[in-house]
């Protein structure tokens, strides 16, 4: 079983808005978002920790980008407003079962497959 499945990708306008989910079969202390763009490394995009109230973003996204989880549906979600073309790339959720550096995509235990992005000027 595939821990971790993210759904929402597609196509947007610069401009537009998109939401991301993940549906996760394990449980975690945290959950994150990464992306990687064709030719770059993944970088880190947000991180949740399990309260909720623990969030990090990247500048590149903080005032645009927000991550929710649910813990009672056990479902994690990345809200992304004014979309740039920069922001497209293929996006990952990550889940993780201790806390620690949550920006650190080495430390996490569980990843999904992945979604495209893909943001139009």
């Amino acid at each position: 079983q595939v821990p971790l499945v993210e759904s929402g990708g597609g196509l947007v306008q610069a401009g537009g808005s998109m939401r991301l989910s993940c549906a996760a079969s394990v449980t975690s202390y945290a959950m994150g978002w990464f992306r990687q763009a064709p030719g770059k490394e993944r970088e880190f995009v947000a991180s949740i920790n399990w309260s909720g109230r623990g969030t990090n973003y990247a500048n590149s996204v903080s005032g645009r980008f927000t991550i929710t989880r649910d813990n009672a549906a056990n479902t994690g979600a990345l809200q992304m407003n004014d979309l740039k073309p920069e922001d497209t790339a293929v996006y990952y959720c990550a889940a993780r079962r201790q806390p620690g550096d949550l920006r650190a995509a080495g430390d996490y235990d569980y990843w999904g497959q992945g979604i495209q992005v893909t943001v139009s000027s």
